[in-house]
C-alpha cells in the first residue's frame, strides 16, 4: 500500500507535464572521488533549484546507485529510490534558490568507462553521456530540456590528467591524489557533462577571437599533434565568422581516448574523440580527423548552445553540424570538394530511398543518414532558396534568440521566414516531411549550382568521351577521377598510375585486383605510397598475383606498422605465415605476435583485425579464446556483437568448444 501511495504521488505531477514545467534546476555542484581500480565513483552533490508552481514530488535521475544523506534546504526529506530515479516527496511551493544535497556511490556499467586498469592497455577513465545517460555516474537529469551549470571537484590518482567541462580553477595535491576543480558559467543539458582522465600532454593555441584551445595528446605522440589537429585553428576561426555568433563557451578542449564508442562527442567545451584519429602525416591521407573535428566543433553551437527539445528535432543538431563541417571543409579544400561531398550524400540518400528505409526528417526514429545528410542538404537547399544574407541572418537570430535554451524546428522556420520575408511552407514540407530525398527538385533547380553538377556526375562517361586526357590532367578533381576509374577499370594504364596523386592511386590499387604483368613494376610503387591503406592493399594484391616475388615483398614490408590498428603489420604476419618457404623457423614467433594483438591491452580495432586473421589461419589456442570470451563483454557494442558472432561460429568446432567450455567454467559463467 505504501509503494502504491508513493507511485500515485509521483505520477500526479508528471502525468500532465514535464518536471521542467514545475521545477527549474539551475546548478549542479559535485565533489567526487573516482577509484579506477574499484571502477567506482562516489561523493557529494548539491543542487540549486526554483519551484515554479506547487508540486508534490521532484525527481533526480540516478541509476543503480547507493544514495544517502539527502537534505532539502538543510532538513531531511521523504525520499523513495526506484533504482533509476530518486524521488523527493514534499509539498514544494513557489520559491527560489532551494538547495538539495546528497551523497552517493556507484559502479557504473555504462556512461563512465574504466580502461586499462586491469591490463597493460592505456589507463583511462572517460564518459559518454548522449545515448548512455550521465545519470549512470552522476545523479543528474536525463531530460535534455533541464539545463544546469556544472561545477566539479574530482579527486583522481596524481599521476594522471583530468579534463572536464568549463574552466580549470584549481589543482591541489592530496597525498596520492590530485583534486581538480572545474567551473562552468553557462547552463547545459546534463548529457553533455564530461570527464576524461589519463596520461596526457597538451598543446595550447588561441583562436582569432581570443578563445583558449587545448589540444590533448598522449606523451609518446608529440610528433602526431600537427597531423592529428591540422587546420583546427583555421576551422575554429572560420566557423565563428561563418555562423556569426561568438563561440559560446569559455574555452575549448579536445581529448583522444581509447576504444571510444563513436568517432567523437561534442561535450560542452570538451570534445572527446577516438584515438584512432591520432595519426601521422601518412595516415592523414587515409583517415584524418578534419571532418570529425569540424563536426564536433559545430555542435558547440548546434546541440550545446541551443539543444533540441526532443528526438523529433534531432536534425537541428546533426544536420547543422554536418552542414557546417562541410562548409569548413569547403573553406579548406575548395568548392569542388564541397559539391562532391553533397553529391555523395545525395546518392546515399537515394540508395536509402530505394531500400525502403527512408523516413521524414522530423521522424525521431530516422536513420543517421537522414538526420545528418538530409539535414545538411536541407540547409544547403534553404540557403539557395532564401539567399546567403537571409540565411546567415536566420541562423544568427535563431542562435541568439534561444541562447543556452531548447529549440524545435518551428523556431528555426520562424527565423528563416522573418529573415527572408518568404513563406516557406512548401519548402519545409518538401524537405522535412517527405520521406524521400527530393532529387528531382534539386536537379531542376537552375538557381542551385548542384543541379548542373549532379547532371554531369550522373553521366561520368561523357567526361571521358569529351576529354580523353581528363584522367591524366593533374588539375582535375581526384574524386571525380576515382569514380571514373571504378566504373571503367579498363582505363588504367602505367601512365595513369604515374601521373596521379595518392588518392587516385589508392583507387587504382584497390580496383586492380588482377594485376597485368605489364603493370607489375609500376604497381609495386604503391608499396611506398604516402598511404597506409594503399600499402596494405598493394602488399596483399602483389603477394596474390606474383608468387615468385613473395619473399621480396615480405622482406620489403617487414617492420611496417600502419595505423594504430597495425593493419600493415598484421597483414604481413598473416602472409608470412601463409608463405611456406618464408622463414619457417620463425613461425612460432609470428604466431605469438599475431595472437598477442587479440589481447585486452590493445584497442578494439586492433583486436578485431587480429581475430579475423587468427580465424582465417585457424590458429586458435587457449589465449585467443580467452581473449575472445572477454571481448563478448566489451563496452563497445559493435565489437561486442562481432565477438559474440565469432565465438558462436568457433564453438561449432568440437576441439575449440572443449576449450571454450572449460574457460567459461573457470570464469564462473558456466
Amino acid at each position: 500500500m505504501k509503494l502504491l501511495l508513493y507511485s500515485m504521488l509521483f505520477c500526479s505531477a508528471v502525468l500532465t507535464a514535464q518536471q521542467t514545467d514545475y521545477v527549474d534546476f539551475k546548478s549542479i555542484s559535485a565533489d567526487l572521488i573516482i577509484s579506477p581500480l574499484e571502477k567506482s565513483v562516489a561523493g557529494e552533490v548539491s543542487y540549486v533549484f526554483d519551484v515554479l508552481k506547487p508540486v508534490d514530488s521532484v525527481f533526480i535521475d540516478a541509476q543503480n546507485m547507493e544514495i544517502s544523506k539527502v537534505l532539502y534546504n538543510g532538513d531531511s526529506v521523504t525520499t523513495h529510490y526506484t533504482g533509476k530515479k530518486l524521488w523527493l516527496v514534499a509539498p514544494f511551493q513557489d520559491s527560489e534558490n532551494n538547495t538539495l544535497k546528497l551523497s552517493y556511490r556507484a559502479n557504473p556499467k555504462k556512461a563512465m568507462y574504466f580502461l586499462g586498469w586491469d591490463n597493460a592497455g592505456k589507463s583511462q577513465v572517460w564518459t559518454q553521456g548522449q545515448g548512455k545517460y550521465t545519470s549512470n555516474w552522476l545523479p543528474s537529469f536525463d531530460d535534455m530540456n533541464e539545463k544546469t551549470t556544472f561545477n566539479l571537484k574530482v579527486k583522481f590518482p596524481k599521476d594522471y590528467i583530468v579534463v572536464s567541462n568549463g574552466k580549470l580553477e584549481a589543482k591541489t595535491a592530496l597525498d596520492s591524489l590530485n583534486m581538480w576543480q572545474f567551473s562552468s558559467k553557462s547552463v547545459m543539458s546534463n548529457y553533455l557533462f564530461a570527464l576524461a582522465c589519463g596520461e596526457y600532454n597538451k598543446k595550447h593555441i588561441t583562436s582569432k577571437s581570443g578563445i583558449p584551445i587545448e589540444l590533448y595528446y598522449y606523451p609518446e605522440d608529440s610528433l602526431l599533434v600537427e597531423p592529428t589537429y591540422r587546420y583546427s585553428k583555421t576551422m575554429f576561426d572560420f566557423l565563428e565568422e561563418e555562423i556569426g555568433v561568438p563561440f559560446p563557451w569559455e574555452n575549448y578542449k579536445q581529448i583522444p581516448v581509447s576504444d571510444f564508442l563513436y568517432a567523437g562527442m561534442e561535450n560542452t567545451s570538451a570534445t572527446i574523440f577516438s584515438d584512432a584519429y591520432v595519426i601521422d602525416t601518412i595516415g592523414f591521407n587515409d583517415r584524418n580527423y578534419v571532418n570529425v573535428n569540424a563536426h564536433e566543433l559545430a555542435h558547440q553551437w548546434f546541440g550545446d548552445f541551443v539543444t533540441a527539445t526532443s528526438g523529433t528535432h534531432h536534425w537541428l543538431q546533426e544536420g547543422f553540424a554536418t552542414y557546417y563541417a562541410l562548409l569548413a571543409e569547403q573553406e579548406l579544400f575548395g568548392d569542388s570538394y564541397y559539391k562532391w561531398r553533397l553529391f555523395e550524400y545525395a546518392k546515399e540518400l537515394e540508395a536509402q530511398d530505394k531500400s525502403g528505409q527512408s523516413t521524414a526528417l522530423l521522424n525521431e526514429k530516422a536513420s543517421s543518414t537522414t538526420f545528418y545528410k538530409k539535414g545538411a542538404w536541407t540547409l544547403h537547399a534553404l540557403r539557395v532558396e532564401i539567399g546567403d544574407a537571409a540565411f546567415k541572418m536566420a541562423v544568427k537570430n535563431y542562435l541568439t534568440h534561444h541562447k543556452y535554451g531548447n529549440v524545435s524546428t518551428s523556431d528555426f522556420i520562424k527565423e528563416a521566414e522573418q529573415a527572408s520575408g518568404k513563406t516557406l511552407d512548401l519548402f519545409f514540407q518538401t524537405w522535412l516531411e517527405s520521406e524521400t530525398f527530393p532529387m528531382a527538385d534539386v536537379v531542376t533547380n537552375e538557381e542551385d549550382d548542384m543541379s548542373y553538377y549532379i547532371k554531369q556526375l550522373n553521366t561520368l562517361e561523357c567526361i571521358v568521351k569529351n576529354n580523353a586526357d581528363y584522367l591524366l590532367d593533374p588539375t582535375k578533381s581526384y574524386f571525380i577521377k576515382q569514380e571514373i576509374i571504378k566504373a571503367n577499370p579498363s582505363l588504367i594504364s602505367g601512365e595513369l598510375i604515374q601521373k596521379n596523386g595518392v588518392e587516385v592511386r589508392q583507387t587504382i590499387a584497390s580496383v586492380l585486383n588482377e594485376i597485368p604483368l605489364e603493370l607489375q613494376t609500376v604497381y609495386e610503387t604503391f608499396l611506398d605510397d604516402e598511404s597506409y591503406q594503399t600499402q596494405e592493399i598493394a602488399l596483399y594484391n602483389l603477394w596474390v598475383n606474383f608468387y615468385t616475388r613473395r619473399q621480396f615483398y615480405l622482406d620489403k614490408m617487414d617492420g611496417r606498422i600502419g595505423f594504430r590498428s597495425k593493419n600493415i603489420r598484421q597483414l604481413w604476419l598473416a602472409l608470412a605465415l601463409s608463405t611456406a618457404t618464408y622463414k619457417p623457423e620463425n613461425n612460432e614467433v609470428f604466431i605469438k605476435e599475431l595472437i598477442g594483438y587479440t589481447g585486452t591491452q590493445y584497442g578494439f580495432e586492433t583486436r578485431e583485425l587480429a581475430f579475423n586473421y587468427v580465424n582465417a589461419l585457424q590458429i586458435y589456442n587457449k589465449e585467443v579464446l580467452s581473449n575472445l570470451i572477454q571481448a563478448t563483454h566489451h563496452h563497445n557494442w559493435r565489437f561486442q556483437k562481432y565477438a559474440k558472432s565469432l565465438l558462436e561460429s568457433v564453438q561449432k568446432h568440437p576441439e575449440y568448444k572443449v576449450i571454450i567450455d572449460n574457460l567459461l567454467t573457470e570464469s564462473g559463467v558456466k
